[in-house]
Order: C-alpha cells, then sequence, then structure tokens
C-alpha cells in the first residue's frame, strides 16, 4: 500500500500524521511511504530523517492525494484538500466536524 502524508495546513497546526518511527514500521512491514517536503519540520522531524528510514518526498500534498492509497493526516482535510480525495482513497486522521456542517455532510 501506498502511504502518503501531506503537511498540514489549517493555520497553527504543527503536528504531523506519519512520524519517521511510524514511517519505518510501515515500509519494514512491506509498504511504501511518500511525505510532503517540510510536513514534519513543525513536529521536529527534517525531509532527511524521512529518507534516512526510506521514505519518498514529494514537493507537494496535490501528488500525496493523486497517488496515495492512505492519506494520513492529523486534522479533518481542509477545502482545499476535500477537493482532492478519490473515490476509493482511504483518509486516517481526527475529524473535528462540528464546526464544519459541510463537511459533515
Amino acid at each position: 500500500m501506498l502511504i502518503g502524508c501531506p503537511k498540514e495546513i489549517k493555520p497553527q497546526e504543527f503536528r504531523v500524521g506519519v512520524t519517521p518511527a511510524a514511517a519505518h514500521e510501515a515500509i519494514a512491514a512491506g509498504h511504501s511511504v511518500i511525505i510532503e517536503t517540510g510536513a514534519g519540520m513543525g513536529a521536529g522531524f527534517t525531509d532527511d530523517d524521512y529518507r534516512a528510514v526510506g521514505a519518498g518526498i514529494v514537493d507537494t500534498a496535490a501528488e500525496i492525494f493523486a497517488t496515495a492509497e492512505l492519506v494520513v493526516k492529523v486534522k479533518e482535510p481542509q477545502p482545499v484538500e476535500r477537493k482532492q480525495l478519490r473515490d476509493g482513497q482511504v483518509l486516517f486522521t481526527y475529524l473535528h466536524l462540528a464546526p464544519d456542517p459541510e463537511q459533515t455532510r
């Protein structure tokens, strides 16, 4: 399975959905992992930290949404991200739907 982790774009969100340790575990289990460049910076992880465990680094979130079978995020997808989700793609994230009725639908 191709697992992708885009950079969080919600204001004041600095966490990352996939740490280098989690990427290592997924890769060891036979999966492939791609991370948007800079996605881990707010949490103290560099692109090189991800490369060191075998993850690929991509330039844009669009590349992740276009290719990953599983997208891992911390927060609910923002409107620009929701438009990129594909049928059959799995989104693993925390959903805070109360303030966003459109997303709830």
